[in-house]
C-alpha cells in the first residue's frame, strides 16, 4: 500500500521546485530558442541562448503569461544601443521577438539609398564579404556581409541582399519611452520598420550567450545518429555581441 505521507512529501518537493524555477526564470535568467533567420549571422535557427531578465529591470512581461502584477517597470536600467534584446512584439504584446536595438528615445532613423542614417549621420558599414549565403525562411539567399559601427563604438555584422531591395524609408522618430529595433538579416526581418516602436514595458531581457545549437535541417534532437552532423559545437557558449 502506498504511503500517503510519502506522496504528500513528493508533491511538496515538486511544488517547491516549480516555485524556484519560476523565480529563476522570471527574475534571473531564461532560456530561449531561435526559430527564425531574422538575426543571421549573429543568431542562427536552432540556437538556444540565455537571456538575463534583470538587465533592464522588471515589468509584467518578465513573468510567465504576463500577469498584470506590475503597473510600471521597476528597477529600470536604460538599454545600450546595439544590445540584442528579447521583447514582446507590440503587435500582440505576447509573442517574443529578438532583435538588435538601434534607436533610442528621441532618435531619428531613416534609410536613404539602402544606407541607414541615425540622427542625420550615416551608420558606417564596411563590406567584409561578397559571397556569403544565409537562410531566409526555408530558402538560402546570397548576401553581402558588412560590419556596422554604431555611434557608441559597438560593432556587429549585418547582411543585405545584393540588390539592396529596401532602398528608402520615411523618417522614424522614436517617441519617449520607446525603442527602434532591426534584425541583422536586414532584408529578411520583420522589425521596427514594419511594427514601428517597442515600449520599454515590453522589454524582456538581454541576450547574453548561446549554450546549445543544432541545425534542424539535418535532424532533430531525437535523431541521435545525426548528432555528429547537426550539433554545432563551435557555437556552444558563444557570447552574443
Amino acid at each position: 500500500m502506498i504511503n500517503k505521507k510519502i506522496i504528500i512529501e513528493n508533491l511538496k518537493t515538486l511544488f517547491y521546485a516549480l516555485i524556484i524555477a519560476v523565480i529563476i526564470r522570471s527574475l534571473l535568467i531564461q532560456p530561449f530558442y531561435i526559430p527564425s533567420s531574422s538575426m543571421e549571422p549573429t543568431l542562427q535557427v536552432g540556437d538556444r541562448l540565455f537571456v538575463t531578465k534583470y538587465s533592464y529591470g522588471y515589468s509584467k512581461h518578465s513573468f510567465p503569461f504576463s500577469p498584470p502584477i506590475l503597473k510600471n517597470r521597476i528597477f529600470f536600467s536604460e538599454p545600450n544601443r546595439g544590445d540584442v534584446i528579447v521583447f514582446k512584439t507590440p503587435a500582440d504584446n505576447r509573442t517574443d521577438y529578438i532583435k538588435r536595438l538601434i534607436g533610442l528615445p528621441g532618435d531619428k532613423l531613416q534609410f536613404i539609398d539602402s544606407n541607414l542614417y541615425l540622427n542625420n549621420s550615416e551608420i558606417i558599414k564596411s563590406r567584409i564579404s561578397r559571397k556569403d549565403k544565409i537562410y531566409c525562411g526555408n530558402s538560402t539567399i546570397d548576401v553581402f556581409t558588412f560590419e556596422e559601427k554604431l555611434p557608441n563604438g559597438k560593432t556587429h555584422k549585418s547582411v543585405y541582399l545584393k540588390n539592396f531591395p529596401y532602398q528608402n524609408s520615411d523618417p522614424f522618430i522614436v517617441p519617449e519611452n520607446y525603442y527602434f529595433f532591426l534584425g541583422d538579416n536586414r532584408d529578411c526581418s520583420k522589425d521596427s520598420r514594419y511594427f514601428f516602436y517597442v515600449h520599454k514595458e515590453n522589454l524582456v531581457g538581454k541576450a547574453q550567450f548561446i549554450f546549445f545549437s543544432s541545425d534542424k535541417s539535418i535532424g532533430n534532437f531525437f535523431a541521435f545518429w545525426k548528432w555528429h552532423k547537426s550539433i554545432r559545437l563551435n557555437r556552444f557558449f558563444k557570447k552574443i555581441i
